[in-house]
């Protein structure tokens, strides 16, 4: 058998973030793991533990529940959900503020159900004003995630390291991280804030946002597209709280490593659509051979077993549960 990639250990289910204990949200079985409050340790206390570490831990993005499976399994510690790739993969659109909350919500319950690692949420704008980016940080909260992040752009956004970019007033934003902090109900829940103003207003001025941001309770900033070592190396050493780098291919920002990223100090190393990137060359890849041959012959090592596709969707365990229950 061709084995794509090898399992990690899977829990039973996700912990329901919640600070005193945690159940499994489909059969009701009570699962402890230890670490925080009795014993517990729930994914929001998960995610905070993993950025307070500031050793540049690598967030893979999932567009869907398969992929985060597959994340899952390959052993990563913390999932993406992101933003761009629902609306690539799902809508078939760009990235420019076309999905909803309903439907971002919708992928994040279903993410929440396949995985037990925790969720951070690209909420893009908040969908909205204060008053809507309470909404859309409670939606977010009760659908399973373990942090959302939220950015300062005009809406309707636009891709990071997209030309054209623009961003709402400092004191906007900083009323939207105040009203995202005032509707958590998990205190460990963690709401990373990001600022597009490099691009915009400069350097200086994307810095004195992100103080801002984290003077309004921001856990976590996000300066995107920093455009040289320098910049990167500044916001890990100038701002207090974890910082998270973005590494998109063909992008503005150096591709540095992980070493290198943890010795600046970044707690965290995104790659929010790597794995969609690589999703869709293959799929060219592979259709395109089938259209010019009329067979899957020359594209034979390119494509997961049958096993490996029951594996990434854990058919075992349903296969499992039918048993029981004849």
């Amino acid at each position: 058998m061709n084995r794509m990639f090898k399992p990690a250990h899977r829990p039973h289910r996700r912990l329901l973030t919640v600070d005193t204990m945690a159940v499994n949200s489909s059969d009701g079985v009570l699962k402890l793991e230890t670490g925080g409050r009795f014993g517990v340790k729930t994914t929001s206390q998960r995610l905070k533990a993993i950025f307070k570490r500031r050793d540049a831990t690598i967030i893979p993005g999932a567009p869907n529940a398969l992929f985060a499976r597959v994340a899952e399994d390959l052993g990563y510690e913390c999932i993406y959900v992101t933003g761009a790739g629902i609306a690539n993969m799902h809508l078939g659109v760009p990235d420019i503020g076309l999905v909803t909350l309903s439907e971002l919500a919708d992928h994040v319950r279903a993410m929440t159900d396949a995985v037990t690692v925790p969720l951070l949420v690209d909420g893009d704008t908040g969908f909205g004003n204060p008053i809507n980016t309470s909404r859309t940080m409670r939606m977010i909260e009760r659908a399973g995630a373990a942090g959302l992040q939220l950015e300062d752009q005009i809406f309707p956004k636009r891709c990071g390291h997209f030309s054209g970019k623009g961003v709402i007033p400092l004191d906007e934003m900083v009323q939207k991280i105040r009203a995202a902090v005032d509707a958590r109900l998990d205190n460990n829940f963690q709401i990373v804030a990001r600022t597009d103003a490099i691009a915009v207003e400069g350097f200086a001025a994307a810095l004195d946002r992100a103080h801002a941001f984290i003077e309004a309770g921001a856990d976590v900033t996000f300066v995107e597209a920093p455009l040289d070592t320098e910049q990167m190396s500044r916001i890990a050493s100038e701002l207090p709280v974890p910082q998270i780098i973005n590494v998109v291919h063909g992008g503005k920002t150096p591709p540095l490593s992980r070493p290198e990223f943890a010795q600046m100090g970044f707690a965290a190393a995104l790659y929010a659509n790597a794995a969609l990137q690589g999703a869709l060359l293959a799929v060219i890849e592979v259709l395109g051979s089938l259209r010019d041959h009329g067979s899957l012959h020359k594209m034979s090592g390119r494509l997961a077993s049958f096993e490996d596709r029951q594996q990434a969707v854990a058919k075992d365990k349903f296969d499992a549960l039918e048993t029981r229950y004849r």
